[in-house]
């Protein structure tokens, strides 16, 4: 199925629905952070990942008065270790992390996580730990541990806690916005993809505005 079929089908969803499906699963946010820190892997240490579109970085570069760079990295994934760190060529960008690979905005006291930006965060984080079955939108956090109809839920201790339905049909809304949007990133990035081909030791991160430096300026300009 193609990235416009599954955009339609994106478009489609129904929110009561998914609303119904979010109510089924439970879910409760207990505040662990365990969502905006880093994890422990099979391959060991890993580094908090989560997508942010371009707009959300603008967006949170105003709420924050913080420069593109503290707001998002490239995305690591097929990137190269080279001489001087990471080079090559990726595809969208993720929220930047600290040293101990912690997302930069969470922040946590005497146990209780927080989400220093959290009227302005992300619509990957507005969702977590939900993600909607189509082709084109993503699974954070590694494979779905339950599905009902549509939705996907992963691995978080909040699911199975009782939700009421405002909640479930504001989650819902957030999700099929995100669907919507992934797909729509997807289809902007294959449509502008032309090969950079970096020299060694850069990085180019291709977004749905085009190709762009780790700094966030465009290639081109």
């Amino acid at each position: 199925m193609s990235f416009e079929d599954e955009l339609a089908r994106a478009r489609d969803l129904d929110v009561g629905a998914l609303a119904d499906a979010i109510e089924e699963i439970g879910f409760e946010c207990t505040r662990c952070g365990a969502c905006c820190k880093a994890a422990t892997g099979p391959d060991g240490y890993e580094e908090h990942t989560a997508t942010v579109f371009p707009d959300e970085i603008r967006e949170l570069q105003d709420t924050t008065e913080y420069d593109h760079r503290d707001v998002a990295r490239p995305m690591p994934y097929g990137l190269s270790e080279g001489e001087d760190g990471l080079e090559g060529e990726t595809f969208e960008w993720a929220l930047e992390t600290t040293g101990c690979g912690d997302c930069t905005f969470y922040a946590e006291e005497d146990g209780v996580g927080a989400c220093t930006v959290h009227e302005d965060r992300p619509l990957i984080c507005r969702t977590y730990p939900f993600s909607v079955a189509l082709d084109g939108s993503s699974q954070p956090m590694g494979a779905a541990v339950d599905q009902v109809g549509d939705v996907r839920a992963h691995e978080c201790e909040g699911l199975g806690r009782d939700i009421d339905r405002e909640h479930a049909e504001e989650l819902a809304g957030a999700l099929k916005e995100r669907a919507i949007r992934e797909i729509e990133e997807a289809i902007a990035v294959s449509e502008r993809y032309e090969p950079a081909n970096p020299d060694s030791g850069e990085i180019v991160v291709h977004d749905s505005e085009g190709a762009k430096r780790p700094d966030g300026t465009p290639i081109d300009g």
